[in-house]
Parts: structure tokens; sequence; C-alpha cells
């Protein structure tokens, strides 16, 4: 089984585990402590927010401030368009803000924002069925 692991550094990760909690995530305590809060996306996904001076230890030269220049765009599926709505709703609520406006682009319809460190999320709903 392979998995997939994300490495974000967050400036305040308390308030990262709120952010995200307010978003309906849950997470492995497991992997979690002082310096880092593994978010579990699904059963093979999860994102560790790190604090920054952790990050700094897995990176070659500087950490990068996203709210300078974006460093990666982290886009998960959405099982609905009123899913990618509700979740957009959910983060401005929670702290987030917006990033870009809403895309619609034939099949694809999605949100984007800054969670509270001001990594950009996007959600992303595309109809297979066309309709």
């Amino acid at each position: 089984m392979r998995m997939i692991f994300v490495n974000l550094p967050v400036k305040d990760l308390p308030a990262t585990r709120r952010f995200f909690g307010a978003l309906g995530y849950s997470f492995n305590e497991q992997f979690s402590d002082d310096t880092a809060v593994c978010m579990v996306v699904d059963e093979n996904i999860f994102v560790m927010h790190l604090t920054e001076e952790k990050f700094a230890q897995f990176v070659n030269g500087k950490v990068g401030d996203p709210e300078q220049q974006t460093q990666v765009l982290t886009c998960l599926s959405a099982a609905s368009r009123q899913e990618v709505d509700d979740i957009k709703a959910k983060a401005l609520a929670a702290g987030g803000r917006e990033w870009k406006p809403n895309i619609e682009f034939g099949p694809m319809y999605g949100c984007s924002f800054q969670d509270i460190s001001g990594n950009v999320w996007e959600f992303m709903h595309m109809d297979q069925m066309g309709g």
C-alpha cells in the first residue's frame, strides 16, 4: 500500500489544528506532537502541518513564506459542487482568506483559499458524467 504525506510549514500549530478541525478533518495523534499535526485526508492521504522550525529540519535553505510567494497548490477532489461551496464557506468562517475566484471550466468546478498560514488549498469537483 502506498501512502502520501504532504508536508507544510505553519506559523501557529494549535490554530492550524483548530482551522482544519473546523473544516471537518480529523488528526492522527500517533504522528502529532507539539511540533507537528498529522491531518487525515483519506485512508492513505495525510497532511503533516509542521512548525516552521520543524519544517526547516527537512529542507535545504530557508523555509519560504507563503505570504510572499506561492510555494505549492494543494488540490483535493470534492464529491459535488455543493461540497466545494461548503468547504470554502467553512474555511472563510474559520479564518481562511479568499485566494482566487471560483472556477468553472467544462465539467470542473472548484474553489481556492489560503489557510491561516497563507498556504493555498483548492477543492475541485470533476463531473465525470458530464451533467
